[in-house]
């Protein structure tokens, strides 16, 4: 159900972004111009926030005032000091000689508050939009509203009571970059009831009273509820290359497997467009269409074979239809699990292989095979699903070859952002599209010097979809993909103290890869650590390769922006990262 706490969080999102892109009109100086006038790269002039502070990041030749108090600037004149703000508008002047700039930051509740006179929240009562779900399910209704109501919900001939409760507001994930990731507080008050239903109807949508002291006050905007029918589940077939299946419906939701283009489902409950698998996952009604008179999806599987091809062993499932699936990467091991399936296996052929010791199954359930295998190497390499007609095609790849230095290593480098994407900007304007270019040309050099062939999404400054960097990725396969970028923080974070190497990786094979190269580059550069995070970024989502984000200095930080601007301090650090590739590559590659 989308609820007020997936709508929050979305809303905190927009308010408060990573990359910092807007800037005040005017031109910024280019990389090697002399700052010769007050310059304001972050936040524009009107900026509305739900963060407790805000930094103004910004440059001047000379000295820098705000509010008439002067402000702390490094030797370069950069500056990027934090003010707390007071809920409502909040204005800074800066002055520097004559010049001088004004915004306005408004700061907006992070927690919902109720209408002065009493009442609901707007947008708080659930459900937000039409669902459908299973009879006897557990169906939850809640709103936030003013303190010490007596809240009731009628729905068709249905009078269901909410209680108040004692839930906590998470902070958006992106508070973990900052350290400040701990609970909000509670709402003014939570209400929650829940029902069920024991037949398949439409119960309409559910209007919500509440009695406080003498008023009452009543909200209608909410979803029907349809009960669905087990006999009449409908069927859907994924038609994206790779359909997004989430924990949840919405985007907010966290990423699961992705389910192979054909995949065949039973849906078991909606909302909005979103489909509820009968597997457990969710899915985006846009990317699929219904197969009518389809009866719900089960197959049985019996034998299975390996073939070996050049450079990965692939694994053929013959199924009856082609079903969900989900795959588990650990150190040493593969899993791959079938959902709506049944065993009827007697016989596997799978030779002596370059990378699987063994392969193990079992059923889990009366609907879920779970396929493990067992891997000579603590180290993966990337793996391709797919279905081919109703056989579910598992490509995984053979441990690279390594014949010197890097020889034999591919390795795809993405300079982040690029054409009208700015990303974050430093003190001066300098956008990270071009720091990020020049750091990523260097690298390629370094790299090829060292054997390796080396593929770079962009060569130029000119706008590359996240989807194309991706569609690279998984047509060329490369060894390792780097997507390399600047820093930046949201409004609550600290731009002065915050500095150093992050690294960002998603797929279990990339970890040991980002470990490495974090503490590579912070010990032989003696770098500060900004840290190491799992995290769903697109550029490390690519499961056909070791993807790993390298957040490699702060745009923001005064000083550190300094030292990504210097020629030298640059060709020291693509020259430490290539030797850090190569060290790593020869722990882990065959020779």
């Amino acid at each position: 159900m989308k609820h007020w706490f997936n709508f929050l969080l979305f809303s905190l999102i927009l308010l408060a972004t990573v990359t910092l892109i807007l800037t005040h009109s005017g031109t910024s100086p280019a990389l090697g111009e002399d700052q010769d006038e007050l310059y304001l790269a972050y936040p524009p002039s009107e900026h509305e926030t739900a963060a407790e502070q805000i930094f103004l990041i910004g440059s001047a030749p000379g000295a820098v005032s705000v509010n008439g108090s002067p402000i702390e600037q490094n030797d370069a004149g950069h500056f990027a000091p934090s003010f707390p703000l007071e809920m409502g508008e909040n204005e800074f002047t800066l002055h520097h000689d004559d010049q001088e700039i004004s915004v306005e930051v408004t700061r907006v509740s992070a927690i919902p508050e109720p209408p002065e006179e009493g009442g609901f929240v707007s947008d708080s009562v659930t459900p937000s939009q039409p669902i459908a779900r299973l009879p006897e399910e557990l169906i939850c209704l809640e709103a936030i509203g003013s303190p010490q109501g007596e809240v009731q919900v009628t729905l068709n001939d249905r009078a269901i009571s909410l209680k108040p409760q004692p839930k906590n507001l998470l902070p958006p994930n992106y508070g973990v970059l900052t350290g400040n990731n701990e609970p909000l507080g509670k709402p003014n008050q939570l209400y929650q009831g829940c029902f069920t239903a024991e037949n398949p109807e439409n119960l309409g949508n559910p209007v919500y009273t509440m009695n406080l002291g003498e008023e009452t006050f009543t909200a209608s905007e909410t979803g029907d509820i349809t009960i669905l029918s087990r006999d009449e589940l409908e069927v859907i077939e994924v038609t994206e290359k790779e359909g997004i299946a989430r924990t949840g419906p919405d985007t907010s939701y966290t990423r699961l497997t992705p389910l192979p283009k054909g995949t065949m489902a039973t849906v078991n409950g909606r909302e909005g467009d979103w489909l509820r698998l009968q597997y457990g996952a969710w899915i985006d009604g846009e990317d699929t269409e219904l197969k009518p008179n389809i009866s719900p999806v089960q197959t049985t599987i019996r034998s299975i074979r390996g073939e070996q091809k050049a450079e990965a062993t692939e694994i053929i499932f013959p199924l009856q239809v082609p079903v969900p699936v989900s795959v588990k990467q650990g150190d040493d091991q593969f899993s791959l699990t079938l959902h709506h399936t049944t065993a009827q296996t007697h016989n596997i052929h799978l030779d002596d292989d370059p990378l699987i010791q063994r392969l193990d199954w079992k059923q889990i359930d009366s609907d879920t095979v779970e396929y493990t295998f067992q891997l000579k190497s603590d180290q993966q390499w990337g793996y391709d699903l797919h279905y081919e007609d109703t056989n579910l095609i598992l490509s995984l790849k053979h441990p690279p070859e390594r014949t010197g230095n890097l020889a034999g290593m591919s390795i795809l480098i993405d300079p982040g952002h690029g054409g009208d994407d700015l990303g974050a900007k430093g003190p001066t304007g300098y956008p990270e599209k071009e720091a990020v270019l020049v750091t990523s040309k260097l690298l390629q050099e370094e790299l090829e010097q060292r054997g390796a062939t080396v593929y770079m999404t962009r060569e130029t400054d000119k706008d590359v979809s996240l989807q194309e960097r991706m569609a690279m990725i998984n047509e060329i396969k490369p060894t390792i993909a780097l997507s390399v970028h600047y820093n930046a923080l949201p409004d609550d974070g600290d731009a002065i103290n915050t500095k150093g190497v992050g690294m960002f990786w998603y797929n279990p094979p990339a970890h040991d890869l980002s470990v490495f190269l974090h503490n590579y580059l912070v010990e032989e550069l003696n770098r500060p650590s900004y840290g190491i995070f799992w995290n769903t970024l697109a550029l490390t989502r690519p499961h056909t390769t070791l993807a790993v984000l390298l957040e490699l200095g702060f745009m923001i930080n005064p000083d550190e922006f300094e030292w990504i601007i210097d020629p030298q301090a640059q060709a020291e650090l693509t020259a430490k990262l290539a030797e850090g590739i190569e060290v790593w590559w020869e722990n882990h590659a065959s020779s």
